[in-house]
C-alpha cells in the first residue's frame, strides 16, 4: 500500500530575539507573569519588511539540502499560515517564486494553528492518490508585525513569535514507515473566541480607519475558552490516531503538540498520562508560532536526535476555529 513518508525537514526563525524583560518596557507585564502563565521566555521578531514566504524559502531550502533535493524537483507546495505577505494571493506562489521554480500547483491552507496538520492530511491523500510525488509542505509564520505592543494587546503581545518549519514527504511501500494516518476535525460554534475580526468581505469597504481604532484588527481570545477546549480536543485527536491503527500510547515515542502554551502542554500531558520526556515542548525559545510550531519543534526534535528511523511520533494541534487534528508517523 502507497503511503506518504517525510523525506526531511527544515526550519527557520528570525535572528532578532525579544526577551520578556523587553517586552515589559511596552507594556504592563513582568518575566514572572508571562512565565507563569505561558511558560514563554523569548521569542523571535523579524525586523520589518519580511513576510512570511521570506521566513518559508528559508526553511524549505534546509529541508530541500538535507534531502540532497533540487526545488524543481518538487511537484506541489502547500503553505499554512495566518500571517499571508498580502491580503491576496497565497504566500504559496510568493515561495514558489523565491525558489525560482513555476507551474507546480502551490495550495494555501488557513487553518491557523491546525494549520500544519491540515496542510499534512492533504499532502498524504495527493501522495497516496499517486497525484503528486514530491510535496514541500510549510507552516511559517510573522506575526509581530501585527501585535499591538502595548498593555492593551498584552494578552496575545507577549504570546506569539514568528519563524517557519518545512517538511518534504514522498511517497514509500514500506509497511513499517510514513504516515499511518491523519485525523481533522472542526466546531464553527466557537469561532469568535478565538479571532481576528477585521478586515473582511462583510464590511465595506473591508478596512478603515474605526476598525482599527477599536481594536478588531488585532487578534482577540478568549484564553480560558481556549484551555479548556485545548486539553480535551488535544488528547481526543491522539487517542483516535492511535485507535485507528490498533495502537496505543505504549506505543507512541514522542507526541508533539502545537506550541501554545506551556499549561496546555502540560495539560495535554497529563490527560493522556504521558511523562513530561515524551512530550516535546520549545514553547520558551520561540512562543507561539501558529501553523509553523509543529514544524519547528519536529525540526529540533529529529535534528538533536530524539527522533530517528523507527521512533512512533503523534502530531497534534487544536486552534481559532475552533479546529484540531493529529497524525501518526512513524520515522
Amino acid at each position: 500500500m502507497l503511503r506518504s513518508e517525510p523525506i526531511s525537514t527544515g526550519f527557520y526563525v528570525p535572528e532578532r530575539v525579544i526577551g520578556n524583560e523587553e517586552l515589559s518596557q511596552w507594556m504592563d507585564t513582568s518575566d514572572e507573569w508571562i512565565r507563569q502563565r505561558s511558560g514563554i521566555v523569548e521569542r523571535r521578531w523579524v525586523d520589518g519588511g519580511v513576510g512570511s514566504s521570506d521566513l518559508a524559502k528559508e526553511a524549505a531550502e534546509q529541508a530541500l539540502n538535507r534531502a540532497g533535493l533540487q526545488a524543481s524537483d518538487l511537484d506541489c507546495i502547500i503553505l499554512a499560515t495566518l500571517s499571508p505577505d498580502v491580503y491576496f494571493p497565497g504566500s504559496g506562489v510568493f515561495l514558489q517564486r523565491k525558489l525560482g521554480i513555476k507551474n507546480i500547483p502551490c495550495l494555501d491552507v488557513r487553518n491557523q494553528c491546525s494549520g500544519f496538520i491540515y496542510g499534512l492530511s492533504i499532502a498524504d491523500a495527493w501522495i497516496r492518490t499517486g497525484q503528486y510525488k514530491r510535496i514541500l509542505l510549510v507552516g511559517t509564520e510573522v506575526q509581530s508585525t501585527g501585535l499591538v505592543l502595548t498593555s492593551d494587546g498584552r494578552d496575545t503581545a507577549v504570546l506569539f513569535g514568528d519563524g517557519a518549519g518545512a517538511m518534504i514527504l514522498g511517497p514509500t511501500e514500506d509497511g513499517d514507515r510514513g504516515v499511518l494516518s491523519v485525523n481533522i476535525h472542526a466546531d464553527g460554534r466557537h469561532a469568535e473566541k478565538l479571532w481576528m475580526e477585521a478586515p473582511g468581505s462583510r464590511y465595506k469597504p473591508w478596512l478603515v480607519a474605526e476598525q482599527i481604532e477599536k481594536g478588531l484588527t488585532r487578534p482577540y481570545m478568549e484564553g480560558r475558552e481556549v484551555f479548556k477546549h485545548a486539553v480535551v480536543k488535544m488528547p481526543s485527536a491522539v487517542k483516535e490516531a492511535l485507535e485507528a491503527n490498533g495502537l496505543t500510547l505504549e506505543d507512541v515515542d514522542y507526541v508533539i503538540p502545537h506550541q501554545a502554551n506551556a499549561r496546555i502542554t502540560q495539560g495535554v500531558a497529563k490527560s493522556l498520562g504521558l511523562p513530561e520526556e515524551k512530550v516535546i515542548s520549545n514553547i520558551h525559545k520561540y512562543g507561539n508560532t501558529t501553523a509553523a510550531s509543529i514544524p519547528i519543534a519536529l525540526h529540533e526534535a529529529v535534528e538533536d536526535g530524539r527522533i530517528k528511523r523507527g521512533s512512533l511520533v503523534c502530531l497534534t494541534a487544536f486552534g481559532s476555529g475552533f479546529t484540531w487534528g493529529a497524525a501518526l508517523i512513524r520515522w
